[in-house]
C-alpha cells in the first residue's frame, strides 16, 4: 500500500493539477468571453477592423462593442485604464474605418456636427448625451435626444447630425468606430450660438477639450 507520504504527494500534485486546469480554462473563457476577463485591446482592434470592412458593417461592429462594454468595468476598463487625459485618441486609422478611443472632458460640450458616415459608440465609463439634430433652412432644428452610460452602444447613420455633453464632473470614455476616414472627411459644425453652418475643424475640436479640461484642471492630449 501507498505510504502516507506518498499518499500526500498524490494528492497535493491531483490539487496541483486541478488548480492549473481551472487556471487554464478561466483564461480560455476570458479570451472567448470579454466580458468574462480583461479585454485584450489589441485583439478587439483586429476583432473591430475585421467587422468594420466586412459586409453589413455597422451591425457588426455593434455586435463586437457590445460584448466589449458589456461589463466595462472588468474588461474594457481594464484594458484601457481609467480615463486620466481627455481628447481624441485614435487606435486605428484607414481609409474605410477609425477606432478612437474618445475622452469627453467633465461637463464638456461639442457643437452639433456630421460625420458624412456611420458611426457606433460605446461607453466604457461615465455618460455621454446626443442631441440629434436635422436641417431647418439656413439652420439646424433639436428633433431628439439619447442619453448614454456604461455599457450602452449607440448607432448613428451616416447622414446624422449631432452634438455631444458629458454631464458628469469626471472624465467620460468611449469607443468610437467610424466607417472612413474621421479625420480626412470634409463636414460641417454649427455655431452654438447662430446654429448656422459652418467647415468642420479638427483644431477647433481639440480646443473645446482643451479649453473644458482646464476648467477642471484635468489632463489633456
Amino acid at each position: 500500500m501507498p505510504s502516507r507520504v506518498a499518499r500526500r504527494q498524490f494528492m497535493s500534485g491531483a490539487s496541483g493539477l486541478a488548480a492549473s486546469l481551472i487556471a487554464s480554462s478561466s483564461r480560455a473563457q476570458a479570451r472567448a468571453n470579454p466580458a468574462r476577463g480583461r479585454v485584450d485591446l489589441e485583439g478587439l482592434v483586429e476583432e473591430l477592423k475585421r467587422a468594420g470592412t466586412g459586409p453589413d458593417a455597422q451591425r457588426a461592429v455593434r455586435a463586437v462593442l457590445e460584448r466589449a462594454v458589456s461589463d466595462a468595468a472588468s474588461a474594457l476598463l481594464g484594458a484601457l485604464g481609467e480615463p486620466r487625459e481627455a481628447g481624441i485618441h485614435a487606435l486605428h486609422r484607414a481609409p474605410e474605418l477609425t477606432i478612437l478611443n474618445v475622452v469627453w472632458a467633465p461637463m464638456m460640450v461639442l457643437l452639433p456636427h456630421n460625420h458624412k458616415m456611420w458611426a457606433t459608440i460605446g461607453i466604457y465609463t461615465g455618460r455621454e448625451d446626443n442631441i440629434f439634430w436635422q436641417p431647418a433652412g439656413l439652420r439646424v432644428g433639436a428633433v431628439g435626444a439619447r442619453s448614454l452610460s456604461e455599457r450602452e452602444v449607440l448607432d448613428l447613420p451616416d447622414d446624422a447630425i449631432h452634438s455631444v455633453v458629458n454631464p458628469i464632473p469626471r472624465l467620460t470614455g468611449a469607443i468610437h468606430v467610424y466607417g472612413g476616414d474621421f479625420f480626412a472627411a470634409p463636414r460641417s459644425e454649427w455655431d452654438s450660438e447662430t446654429l448656422r453652418e459652418r467647415p468642420w475643424d479638427i483644431e477647433a475640436a481639440r480646443r473645446s477639450f482643451r479649453e473644458a479640461a482646464q476648467r477642471f484642471n484635468c489632463p489633456v492630449t
